[in-house]
């Protein structure tokens, strides 16, 4: 009875100690799954935080660079603005284009092979110049502006005409200016160049244009071409031109070179004629002598002998005969 009773005591307790123990188990295996969440979103947050860094601190980088370029953009924006202030007034424009030409002269050739504000002897003074050998080729550098905006700020088409006119003249009037730099008797070539530092103006003399303004400007570079010897030519055409024109230089001065040479290989030819017939004139001299050397000779033998019959001795003159030199 007591064992009974005690084994029904004890049999609940065995029981509750093992449903324990199993509860442990779970909240031991529950609390490790909950730290290595924990550990989990500890470090996938770490990670977010760092991504959220680097991309906060990408963004104030961009925000910095932007506002560089902002800054850039409004720098460029003066700079432009500058660069109008200067094209509206005609003499800051002609320093302007001045400055360009020389730019591209510094950046292309050796500081010897050329000259800025290159001064003539009466005086009169052009842009540059450029050292070709013993030659010099002029350049002056014109920026006809106004009437060129003029057309293409013009609404009324009747005034078009009117003002197309006044623009040619201007540009006949820059070619004539720069036409008076070709001097060959001051050694420079028997050609100019008109650069022209405005791209826009520069193609629109090509295409007849100024803007949308149909203009008749082929005239003109017939004009300045054929008349004036005066090639025009703008930033990214003068180098091309000029190559062109050295090219044309250094075929010229091979063909002067070899008619030169064979002018001086006719006077060589002549020479040797010459020398040729004083060559006969004196073999036929040295034929004479040697015909009177062995005239004499026999002579001297003649008398050689006549002494041998009359002492009656031996013969001591033995004759030596030359011969004539061969004349063709």
């Amino acid at each position: 009875m007591v064992f009974l009773k005690l084994s029904k005591l004890s049999g609940p307790r065995n029981d509750n100690g093992e449903s324990l123990v199993m509860l442990q188990n779970q909240l031991s295996e529950m609390r490790k799954t909950l730290d290595s969440k924990l550990s989990e979103s500890a470090q996938m947050m770490q990670r977010q935080f760092g991504q959220s860094a680097k991309i906060i601190t990408d963004v104030a980088e961009r925000l910095t660079k932007l506002d560089e370029t902002n800054k850039q953009v409004l720098n460029f924006s003066d700079q432009l603005q500058n660069l109008q202030d200067i094209l509206k007034n005609p003499k800051q424009r002609g320093i302007f284009g001045e400055y360009y030409l020389e730019t591209l002269l510094k950046n292309a050739f050796q500081p010897k092979q050329y000259q800025m504000q290159y001064k003539f002897k009466d005086g009169e003074i052009v842009d540059a110049v450029l050292f070709m050998g013993e030659k010099i080729i002029p350049i002056d550098s014109k920026f006809s502006l106004e009437n060129y905006n003029r057309i293409v700020e013009e609404k009324d088409s009747a005034k078009h005409k009117e003002l197309e006119t006044a623009f040619k003249n201007d540009l006949k009037k820059r070619i004539d200016e720069t036409a008076k730099y070709i001097r060959p008797q001051e050694d420079t070539t028997e050609f100019a160049f008109m650069f022209i530092p405005a791209e826009g103006i520069y193609y629109d003399l090509l295409v007849n244009k100024v803007g949308a303004i149909k203009v008749n400007t082929r005239d003109l570079i017939d004009y300045a071409i054929s008349e004036k010897k005066v090639h025009i030519v703008s930033p990214t055409t003068f180098y091309v031109t000029l190559q062109s024109m050295w090219q044309g230089m250094r075929a010229y001065e091979i063909q002067e070179s070899t008619k030169e040479i064979l002018k001086n290989v006719g006077l060589l030819s002549r020479h040797i004629r010459s020398y040729e017939d004083y060559m006969k004139k004196l073999g036929t001299h040295l034929g004479t002598t040697v015909n009177a050397y062995n005239s004499a000779y026999k002579e001297f033998a003649k008398i050689d002998k006549d002494v041998v019959k009359l002492t009656g001795g031996e013969k001591s003159v033995d004759p030596v005969q030359l011969d004539k030199p061969a004349v063709e």
